[in-house]
């Protein structure tokens, strides 16, 4: 899928804005909104894992699966869902996909078993498919280049406040009222902000008058797209960095669904107070995908390879304090090294996302994207969970979490690996037209 970028109407060609200040930021607070609820309804599911098992007498396998299945069909299901909202448009697509995920999450507080759950859980994964990338264009097509980034972050961060309120929400209303309401909570938010989003967001109005309608603009466009799609794997740095940010990732995917779980079994939390502590865990796991990205554009200001020691640095740094943390008998400082751990688990995100963008042609710069969510999912949030709980039915949940961070060694490995090839591979692509070079030329070596 591509960003689109709506013509500058008459009003807003002074300012820069496509269209009116209010009604931008009005879409950006639907948007984020529905953000909010597509992480809510998917991480509702972790708060009430310890009340399934009891009801149901669920393995934990059984469990991991019911979280992984949903990252599995977002990372699945992401290119055709960005394809289709391109052909048949941006607004009436979120619209479905937030009612999909909304109906499917109802649907998972009236299941019988563990079968009619997984089902809702796979649609919940369908739903969510099209809103990361396409929410996101739709809410660039309306802002000022030059908040493209800052509004990326945010999108970012919302991902982890949504996850915040799903297991902190869920796991109160479950206590209070039962898992099933939990799910039906979620479901009737996102319903009622899909409504509110298709009264509000019209497509028409997203392309104000002198938008490009395509034409042969967009056929030449899309020829060039295919003739750069090859690069997306041309280089070994960059299939690196795919594979290293997935890898990563899987400890953090694995961190987000069994932490209230692990508080519940081993701390003797009720459900409602390991979900609000669970929850402060995904805030500090958010936050240092931030900090992350953060670090990595400063250290690497003046030497750009320096990216990947942020990132490597990231992954040794989980490593060694999440298996620390996990041998330490409960109490405070196992909880203070599990949250230094935490912090770094998903550090990697940020620099990984930038060497992909650098090392890939800025023509196919949102599928080189749509290819790392990809590989994020396929490699982490979808296998985390679920081998977790495979393991757990074997080793018990603390014997599972104490294998988990060996994960990053071959995450450590990929970046590494990458770094050795990173300075090369720039100067491949700086050889390319300079249509199809990097959007950061400063990255290139001289």
């Amino acid at each position: 899928m591509e960003f689109h970028t709506t013509a500058q109407s008459t009003s807003g060609a002074a300012s820069g804005w496509p269209v009116s200040k209010g009604y931008a930021w009005t879409v950006f607070a639907l948007g984020f909104g529905l953000l909010l609820s597509d992480y809510m309804s998917r991480q509702v599911l972790n708060a009430v894992f310890p009340m399934l098992k009891a009801q149901w007498l669920l393995s934990d396998a059984a469990l991991g699966s019911l979280s992984g299945i949903v990252a599995l069909a977002v990372g699945v299901l992401t290119f055709p869902m960005s394809l289709m909202a391109d052909r048949w448009g941006r607004v009436r697509s979120l619209l479905l996909a937030a009612t999909m995920w909304s109906l499917a999450t109802l649907g998972c507080a009236v299941s019988a078993g563990y079968g009619e759950m997984f089902v809702g859980r796979l649609f919940v994964g369908i739903g969510e498919a099209a809103y990361g990338s396409v929410g996101i264009a739709v809410v660039l097509s309306v802002f000022p280049v030059a908040l493209r980034a800052t509004l990326s972050g945010a999108f970012i961060a919302g991902g982890a406040f949504g996850s915040v309120l799903g297991v902190a929400v869920g796991g109160a209303v479950a206590q209070a009222a039962g898992w099933r309401w939990a799910f039906a909570a979620m479901g009737i938010f996102g319903l009622v902000l899909a409504v509110v989003y298709g009264v509000v967001v019209k497509e028409s109005r997203l392309a104000p008058r002198g938008r490009s309608t395509g034409g042969e603009d967009g056929v030449r466009e899309r020829r060039r797209l295919r003739a750069h799609l090859p690069r997306l794997f041309s280089s070994v740095s960059v299939v690196s960095a795919y594979a290293g940010s997935g890898l990563q990732l899987f400890v953090a995917g694995a961190l987000l669904s069994w932490l209230p779980s692990f508080f519940n079994r081993y701390y003797h939390m009720a459900t409602a107070r390991a979900g609000a502590v669970a929850g402060g865990y995904a805030v500090i796991i958010g936050f240092g995908m931030i900090f992350g990205g953060i670090a990595s554009d400063r250290i690497s200001s003046t030497t750009p390879i320096r990216k990947w020691a942020v990132a490597v640095g990231c992954s040794v740094g989980s490593l060694l304090l999440l298996t620390l943390a996990f041998q330490l008998p409960a109490g405070p400082v196992q909880l203070l090294t599990l949250a230094a751990g935490a912090l770094v688990s998903a550090g990697s995100a940020g620099p990984a996302a930038a060497m992909v963008a650098n090392l890939t042609p800025a023509s196919i710069a949102a599928t080189a994207f749509a290819t790392l969510t990809l590989a994020n999912s396929l490699l982490g949030l979808a296998p985390g969970p679920a081998v977790t709980g495979a393991l757990a039915d074997r080793f018990g949940l603390l014997g599972a979490l104490r294998i988990v961070p060996l994960v990053a060694v071959a995450a450590t490995v990929a970046f590494l690996v990458g770094r050795h090839w990173y300075e090369r591979d720039l100067r491949r692509l700086d050889d390319l037209p300079s249509k199809a070079k990097p959007k950061y030329p400063s990255e290139v070596p001289s």
